[in-house]
């Protein structure tokens, strides 16, 4: 290959989460986006059932939104946020702080969930050395959860293939068993009813390294990029009080679920259940310039500020954190949600899109069929020899026919803009009716 590439040459990029040669061979490009919809490089309009990339919760392209970016852009482009600052990156801030869970007072930017992640795993390991408990080291995770793909958050989640080409990762990490129990489960809506017990799986980690060693635990209030598995009736609770029994901070990993995903402003108000430290990204900024804030519970960030006043709190951060045009997109997306009252909208739809997810059950294959907020789920018996294979083809034949879809093994995920209207709840699932129908 020379180095001389044409500028709509496919080779250079090397796609994240993708199987290159086969898309390359029959390419799906995004060429403009408004409000609901893509378009095409070939003008075809696709129906986002998956904002984006479980990012874009006020649809795309939004006035407010990108006038703030232009904004920005013009007036400020970079400040940094080492021992300086800039007014946008403290507005942003104050207006996430009040919309948060009571008792999250302080936000912490970064750039990325993977990157949220991170910062909430040291913060928690420097939150027990700053209280004088340094032997609090291990990061307890869960079973097929996702926190990322930085080496922390890699370490702490449970997706096989996300772990076993990369070695050792991070030591001194265990994981809870999952909560996904097709047996007992299999067609619930909402939060299952059994599986509170599998809580219980934090005291068995506790008996074996002893609560001493352990400093935090990492869960997903729904693990949504495994296939959108739900936690069953009181499980978040019960994992709640035993985490504070042991002096484990518990750190909800909300890059999903937050800004209104589940018809709440933060899972936190969804389930009642107050961690101390939540994850944030995505639907932060609406997708459209990258940032992540990790709130922080008062006991939290007032622990890392008792040293000396001109010495610094936490050894940690990025060039970009607070980052102006960041901040600002920030800033234009919360405008947004507020004007459209976005944050619990998908609690006025949630009764209505549960109705039209549970329609696909009797369709061919399908194993199973789960929602709660403005997120469903379908799961489909996997072919023996061909594991994904079912969810592969359903998810190409969806977009053919104008609806993007997600798909995580043999699971199509559905998570639509919350700007989304009855009629194109219909559409999207008359859609994927069709595709079910006909696919093998």
């Amino acid at each position: 290959m020379t180095a001389h590439l044409k500028t709509n040459d496919l080779e250079a990029f090397f796609m994240p989460f993708t199987a290159n040669r086969q898309f390359k061979q029959a390419p799906r490009l995004l060429a403009s986006a408004k409000d609901m919809h893509y378009s095409t490089d070939d003008g075809r309009k696709i129906l986002d059932g998956t904002s984006g990339l479980w990012c874009v919760n006020a649809g795309h392209c939004r006035p407010k939104i990108v006038e703030a970016i232009q904004k920005q852009a013009a007036e400020l482009d970079f400040a940094g946020t080492f021992q300086m600052g800039h007014p946008k990156a403290f507005e942003a801030a104050s207006r996430l702080v009040n919309i948060a869970p009571s008792g999250f007072d302080h936000v912490f930017f970064t750039n990325s969930g993977s990157e949220s992640v991170e910062t909430a795993l040291k913060i928690a390991l420097a939150y027990h050395r700053a209280r004088g408990n340094a032997s609090k080291t291990r990061l307890i995770g869960r079973e097929r959860g996702y926190h990322g793909v930085n080496f922390g958050g890699t370490a702490v989640g449970g997706i096989s293939n996300n772990r076993k080409f990369f070695g050792n990762l991070v030591a001194g990490v265990d994981h809870l068993r999952h909560t996904h129990d097709l047996a007992r489960n299999a067609f619930s809506k909402g939060e299952p009813e059994h599986g509170a017990e599998l809580a219980d799986d934090l005291e068995r980690l506790v008996a074996l390294h002893d609560a001493s060693t352990i400093a935090a635990v990492i869960v997903e209030p729904v693990a949504c990029s495994t296939g959108v598995l739900i936690p069953p009736k009181g499980y978040l609770k019960r994992l709640a009080a035993i985490a504070a029994k042991h002096d484990i901070l518990l750190i909800f990993d909300e890059v999903i679920t937050a800004f209104g995903r589940l018809g709440t402003p933060f899972a936190v108000d969804y389930f009642d259940v107050s961690p101390d430290i939540v994850t944030t990204a995505k639907g932060i900024t609406n997708g459209t310039i990258p940032m992540g804030g990790v709130f922080l519970k008062s006991h939290v960030h007032d622990a890392l500020m008792q040293g000396p006043e001109n010495a610094i709190d936490l050894f940690h951060g990025y060039t970009y954190s607070g980052h102006p045009m960041a901040a600002a997109a920030c800033v234009g997306t919360l405008d947004t949600y507020q004007d459209e009252q976005l944050l619990t909208r998908a609690s006025t739809l949630a009764a209505y899109w549960e109705e039209r997810v549970h329609t696909l059950r009797d369709l061919p294959h399908v194993i199973d069929v789960r929602n709660i907020g403005l997120i469903g789920a379908v799961e489909f018996a996997s072919k023996p020899d061909a594991p994904g294979e079912r969810a592969y083809t359903r998810f190409v034949k969806a977009f053919e026919k104008g609806l993007l879809t997600r798909q995580t093994g043999d699971i199509i995920a559905l998570s639509p803009p919350l700007i989304i209207e009855e009629k194109q709840i219909d559409e999207l699932f008359d859609i994927f009716t069709a595709v079910l129908k006909d696919a093998d």
